[in-house]
């Protein structure tokens, strides 16, 4: 009997002995939650102001692309990122990302058409930067509106390519004054001022024309005067396009095709049409700038954080800060580096890499984001995970002012991925509560907002983005846009919801899922 009990004791001390010992490894194992409000709350307006005020400065000369206030920004850039201890992206250590531009100035171009000689700017203007060329052509196809839509389609049974396309603004209407494509009163993109300039040249380029000839009497005398003069235009270096794409007058449309006012008919013209074309681009050197903190879990899933750092420059002797434009975005991303190197520092790094792009540009055309995604990727477009682009973040849309001030316009957001989606409105809703507008998100969204920042260039190629963007004002791309008017206390809220959205997305177990076709 003592015997058993004594059995009976041991194995109940060896059970009591083997629990205790479970239960050291399962708290050893659960690590306690990251509080990341610790990290957010690093992001202040006082902060905020205190770098927005330096960064818009007039010491900046306004930023341009290309000029010394530009590079006296991405030295600060560089710089600050290095305070924060956030290393360079590059393997060589540099911040720097070269990204080779130049100034599309006015080509010297002739056209004749049947021995009739036709005059830069006084007949056409060249709207694109093209090629030095040579085109000979005994015919002009002419394809009407140069639609090519589900429910009207001008190049049904029409060779284009190789050829001279001439085409006209517009679109067809019904007898009773619809548009034909709508059914209703309401005009589609290929009538629409800014849109239908694209749209129709890259149905004509896709087809192959190797010239297109657009006639809009509308506007060619302010085409012609914007186009005509040596106004800075910038492209990507090496970047001019194979097509050649023409505004041209009345007198020019109508020597190929007299009544191409009224006659809305494709057909084959015969004529003796000669082009001579020569680019007089001007080469010029600007920089991206790139900080990295790289991923603990998964540091070849790449999370991108953008905002352009440059402006307007300086113009008939006033600076043109861009305080909104976008030095809210540049000291956002900033801000929100600092706090991720903070949660790396304290061992709470996040899963993913996060990749802080300040790139160069946009103003000149979304330029040094186009040189990352297309040209030079840093880190593999195939492993980047998201972009959320910060374009104008500290005023409010006067449109709003009767409404809740604690708003964010949100662009892009559904258009590639439902996870993205979700986690922004979770993030929001979790930790930030600010009325997430999706007015400029609708596709039909006339003002084409989504086209028009960096996180477009992500987007093509298929990688979720965001855009935060507070709308535009009277100060908009004016040298009245300065840090005093910056709403800083709406500007650390909406750069705290920019980094609980980056953090959930870089520290979730699986990465998005790319479930929507792009635009």
């Amino acid at each position: 009997m003592k015997h058993l009990i004594t059995i009976v004791a041991a194995s109940a001390m060896l059970y009591a002995c083997g629990s205790s010992n479970q239960k050291k490894v399962a708290t050893t194992e659960t690590k306690t939650p990251v509080d990341v409000s610790k990290y957010a709350n690093t992001i202040t307006q006082e902060e905020l102001k205190t770098a927005l005020y330096k960064y818009a400065s007039d010491e900046f000369e306004g930023r341009e692309t290309g000029k010394p206030g530009q590079k006296m920004a991405v030295n600060y850039l560089r710089d600050t990122y290095k305070s924060f201890g956030v290393p360079a992206a590059k393997a060589d250590g540099n911040y720097f990302q070269d990204v080779a531009l130049e100034v599309n100035d006015v080509p010297s171009v002739t056209i004749s058409n049947n021995g009739q000689d036709f005059k830069n700017i006084d007949d056409y203007v060249s709207v694109i930067s093209s090629k030095t060329g040579v085109l000979n052509a005994n015919e002009v196809v002419y394809a009407g509106f140069g639609i090519e839509d589900e429910a009207y389609n001008d190049f049904n049974n029409l060779d284009v390519k190789g050829k001279v396309v001439l085409i006209k603004s517009g679109e067809p209407k019904k007898k009773d004054g619809t548009f034909l494509i709508t059914g209703t009163t309401e005009a589609s993109k290929w009538s629409n001022f800014r849109q239908q300039f694209a749209s129709k040249r890259d149905v004509a380029k896709a087809k192959g024309a190797k010239a297109v000839l657009f006639y809009y009497p509308e506007v060619y005398a302010m085409a012609s005067n914007r186009f005509g003069k040596s106004s800075g235009r910038m492209g990507l270096a090496g970047n001019a396009d194979d097509m050649y794409y023409f505004l041209v007058n009345t007198a020019l449309a109508e020597s190929l095709l007299k009544d191409i006012a009224t006659n809305d008919k494709a057909q084959t013209i015969p004529t003796t049409l000669r082009l001579d074309y020569k680019n007089n681009s001007k080469p010029v050197q600007s920089e991206n700038v790139a900080a990295f903190i790289k991923g603990s879990e998964k540091p070849d899933e790449i999370v991108v954080i953008s905002a352009h750092l440059d402006h307007e420059g300086i113009k008939d002797g006033k600076v043109y800060n861009g305080a909104d434009d976008d030095g809210s975005g540049t000291v956002a991303v900033l801000e929100i580096a600092e706090a991720f190197a903070q949660a790396k520092k304290d061992g709470n790094g996040p899963k993913r890499s996060i990749l802080f792009l300040n790139v160069t540009g946009e103003e000149k055309g979304l330029l040094g984001s186009q040189y990352y995604t297309d040209i030079e990727p840093i880190f593999p477009l195939a492993n980047t995970v998201a972009n959320l682009n910060i374009d104008m973040i500290g005023r409010t849309d006067p449109k709003r002012e009767k409404k809740n001030r604690n708003y964010i316009y949100l662009i892009g957001s559904d258009k590639l991925s439902s996870d993205l989606h979700n986690i922004s409105e979770e993030a929001n809703s979790k930790y930030m509560n600010i009325d997430l507008d999706y007015t400029f998100n609708d596709d039909n969204d006339p003002n084409r907002f989504y086209y028009r920042s960096d996180h477009y260039n992500f987007a093509k190629n298929n990688i979720p983005v965001i855009f935060y963007f507070n709308g535009t004002h009277d100060d908009y791309h004016q040298p009245s846009d300065t840090p005093d008017k910056i709403q800083y206390d709406l500007l650390e809220n909406r750069t705290r919801l920019v980094f609980y959205t980056a953090w959930e997305v870089a520290n979730r177990a699986e990465r998005l899922v790319v479930d929507k076709t792009p635009n």
